[in-house]
């Protein structure tokens, strides 16, 4: 694509879907598709692996890394045999091999410092449905690793290697609380001694810290889906249902870069859903028709070779905000922005929540929706979380909600507000996380604080009645912490002012 010519460089961005021949000089589709790329940045990754295991294992000698890859039972309807969805690899496996197909294993041999990539051995019938099987040589240039054998002579290849010690995958996302799903389990693994307490974490905390060729590909990723949100901006309307906008931003990131997957459920919270923060899910699936006047909190991004993106705007659907919504909008936009200005190595993530819930309460005082007490008292009363009730923002990389967000022996915090952060750590260089301010009009979170004597004295329920109803708005960015502060990932327009430009700009007949 041509770069940009003005001061905004989605001004630059194609409006319409370009022809084929256009696509292939999109710059970020070969990018995206260069399997190069894809696979110098695993063989990277594994190579760091193998040093970082010499340096904090108890032993490599005879030692060897082992993974077990996502099975493709897992993916199956129910008791039918077609799929729920396409298959998609297990995390850790695709950080390590970048191979996205089922059924596999892998190995980092410690001692010899290689890779073994281990692929099924494929039947007959299954060829006449899935295509001829490809030789074992594919796999290894494919996937840069040293060689490729079958699954089934797995066992047979850690003993020609006098392997001895199996340094395997078991522990808890500490995001999610839930347990390794994918742990070695093939028939031979008893006649070896089993490490379950070193792999896990090493690998939480490598994926914390992004590499440079995985920091320039999730930048990547995120003009693709950034201009599938320009695009959806550029094509919104009344009459639309929430599903539409959904379906403009899937054939963008799709046609674009050759996403399949999105990241996470799209949330598209019309009106009053765009105060269900997780809006979208199969009992409120995007299905209402957008109403003029409305506001709209698009939560949408794309996953690419594995890596997610997490991109938010929100505006008024038909290009014009009232006063109340540039009130509301503001808010967001100046705590977002001032959390942007304030992070830099050293400083503690909890510290930025509470910085963002401060702005968001200084507004509302300004807005006339809190009164009665001053700002500090507002803050201890936990105010900001009654209408922010969601942390500030995550850790991002191969899972939307990325791992290592609390390494052990990090303590969560049980205040209202910092409770809801998804990690507590201290920023350095190379952490890639999301900033997601948000202010919301959710009635059980309003009705709750309203019945608790402490916070209802602080609202000011006239003025609350006015935005009952309206949802509410989220900013949120991807960005990168560096040496000296951030490299935000995500360009899109952001303030009411350039929501507005680029909505009114694109369909101006409809816009009257």
């Amino acid at each position: 694509m041509s770069e940009a010519k003005s001061m905004n460089i989605w001004e630059s961005w194609p409006v319409e879907m370009p022809t084929a021949p256009e696509l292939r000089e999109c710059k970020e589709y070969q990018y995206l598709q260069d399997e190069g790329v894809q696979r110098e940045m695993a063989s990277e990754l594994r190579d760091i692996a193998i040093k970082t295991a010499h340096s904090k294992f108890p032993t490599a000698s005879k030692a060897a890394i082992i993974l077990k890859g996502g099975m493709e039972s897992q993916f199956s309807l129910y008791d039918s045999d077609t799929d729920h969805c396409t298959f998609r690899q297990e995390a850790f496996f695709r950080y390590l091999f970048g191979i996205n197909e089922p059924d596999c294993y892998g190995i980092l041999d410690l001692e010899r410092k290689e890779s073994v990539l281990f692929v099924p051995r494929v039947l007959d019938d299954w060829q006449r449905w899935h295509g001829a099987a490809l030789p074992l040589d594919y796999y290894t240039k494919r996937y840069g690793v040293t060689t490729t054998r079958y699954v089934d002579e797995l066992h047979t290849v850690l003993q020609e290697r006098g392997l001895e010690l199996l340094y395997v995958l078991r522990g808890v996302n500490s995001d999610s609380g839930l347990p390794t799903a994918t742990v070695v389990d093939f028939a031979e693994v008893g006649q070896y001694k089993v490490d379950e307490k070193h792999l896990h974490p090493m690998l939480c905390e490598m994926r914390v810290f992004k590499t440079k060729r995985e920091i320039e590909y999730m930048r990547v990723c995120n003009v693709v889906s950034c201009q599938a949100h320009v695009y959806v901006m550029r094509h919104i309307k009344a009459g639309m249902t929430e599903l539409q906008c959904e379906a403009l931003f899937k054939a963008w990131t799709c046609y674009f870069g050759a996403a399949r997957h999105m990241a996470y459920t799209c949330i598209c919270g019309s009106g009053p859903h765009g105060s269900i923060l997780h809006y979208g899910h199969a009992g409120r699936p995007n299905d209402r028709i957008l109403k003029d006047g409305d506001t709209i909190v698009l939560d949408m991004g794309a996953e690419f070779f594995g890596y997610s993106t997490d991109i938010t705007r929100s505006y008024a659907i038909n290009g014009k905000f009232t006063e109340d919504q540039k009130a509301v909008h503001q808010a967001v936009y100046e705590a977002q922005h001032a959390v942007f200005k304030a992070m830099k190595p050293g400083v503690s993530w909890p510290d930025m929540h509470r910085l963002a819930e401060r702005v968001l309460i200084q507004h509302l005082i300004k807005i006339g929706i809190l009164h009665n007490g001053t700002e500090e008292e507002m803050v201890a009363a936990h105010m900001g979380a009654v209408f922010q009730p969601h942390g500030l923002g995550h850790l991002l990389g191969l899972n939307v909600h990325d791992v290592g967000g609390y390494p052990e022996g990090t303590q969560r915090l049980s205040a209202p507000g910092v409770s809801y952060l998804r990690t507590s750590r201290t920023l350095q260089p190379g952490m890639v996380l999301t900033v997601e301010p948000g202010l919301y009009f959710n009635d059980p979170t309003l009705n709750k604080a309203l019945a608790n004597p402490d916070q209802a004295k602080f609202i000011n329920e006239k003025v609350l009645d006015r935005f009952r109803g309206t949802g509410g708005f989220r900013l949120e960015d991807d960005v990168v912490v560096t040496e000296d502060g951030i490299i935000n990932l995500t360009t899109l327009p952001t303030s009411w002012q350039e929501c507005e430009a680029v909505i009114q700009a694109a369909q101006p007949a409809q816009r009257k």
